[in-house]
């Protein structure tokens, strides 16, 4: 197992100038961001595949920090109605598929997307809630009429390049708890995964712990980022809340950054528990902390995961 991260810590720097601060903190692997919610500064798929000199350029920099790529990516809106934006996701998807398939790249994260609820609505709807009737049947339309066929179709597309799907179960996404990855897996096959997020978890009330049991093999990928809910404001207005990341006095719960939400304690549970499922691979930095600057940010969360990631399986013991 060992410390990884997104190269969006280090957004506003070019590609070299972040691959050489991930590699000066002693980290060896990084996900990078081709597309979708995340900016190409770092690796614009297109660009790559029809620029040899920009690819070896790349190539050069993974080789000269001593870095391997964990995952790449393209977390957007792959089921947004407006085909404009569906579309641009749609062909960046494509191109990370081939750039992977070119450098070796056997991961993807991202997210399943958000529909509208039925044919002609303009906007993403995310349903919640079973009454009146009718909003049973808008989200079984989004399922079977919409998330499963595409994820069929571009399961097949990752499957021929040998990239496998890792979605982050994500509030405002349909992919948001277990039961929903499961029955995608299940509807689309072992293509997809999890990149199990456990900040989303904690403030929907999941125990992260129970959920590493449950999902088990099909864990793919990790990322290590953190959550804490404010309890007096979770008693007067529940977890569900639309309010600006910035509010921070009045939100119910906030990204933090890791060891900030939950301590120690919780983060060796969390690695003794994936390696217990059989996940020995990258934890992922991923740094959405409101309060604290995003390299600061990363300074402390890979302080608190040199404390506890386990590096080295158990070999044979006296008693055994």
């Amino acid at each position: 197992m060992h410390i990884g991260s997104l190269t969006t810590v280090f957004h506003t720097q070019s590609f070299r100038e972040a691959a050489q601060q991930i590699h000066q903190i002693g980290l060896q692997s990084v996900e990078i961001g081709t597309g979708g919610y995340f900016p190409k500064n770092h690796c614009d798929p297109k660009h790559l595949l029809s620029d040899k000199k920009a690819l070896a350029k790349f190539q050069d920099i993974l080789a000269e920090f001593e870095l391997d790529i964990s995952a790449l990516a393209i977390h957007g809106e792959p089921l947004h109605p407006d085909p404009d934006i569906a579309d641009v996701y749609d062909q960046d998807f494509r191109d990370t598929c081939k750039l992977a398939a070119k450098i070796g790249v056997t991961r993807m994260t991202l997210l399943a997307g958000l529909p509208e609820a039925a044919p002609g609505d303009r906007v993403p709807n995310w349903i919640l809630y079973p009454y009146p009737s009718q909003y049973i049947d808008m989200f079984e339309w989004q399922w079977e009429e919409r998330l499963i066929p595409y994820w069929k179709e571009h399961g097949k597309i990752a499957e021929d390049h040998g990239v496998r799907l890792c979605f982050e179960m994500h509030p405002g996404d349909m992919v948001f708890k277990p039961e929903g990855l499961i029955r995608l897996r299940d509807a689309v096959g072992k293509v997809v995964g999890c990149n199990l997020d456990p900040s989303h978890l904690f403030w929907q009330s999941m125990d992260v712990l129970e959920v590493i049991q449950i999902l088990g093999d099909i864990i793919y990928h990790v990322h290590a980022k953190d959550s804490r809910l404010e309890d007096r404001n979770v008693r007067a207005n529940g977890v569900l809340d639309a309010k600006t990341f910035q509010d921070h006095m009045n939100r119910s719960w906030m990204f933090r950054t890791v060891g900030y939400g939950h301590g120690e304690k919780f983060w060796r549970d969390f690695v003794s528990t994936l390696r217990m499922v059989g996940y020995d691979d990258v934890i992922s930095i991923e740094h959405e902390d409101p309060l604290i600057d995003s390299e600061e940010g990363f300074e402390l969360a890979v302080r608190t995961l040199q404390n506890v990631v386990i590096r080295q399986p158990a070999t044979t013991l006296w008693y055994e």
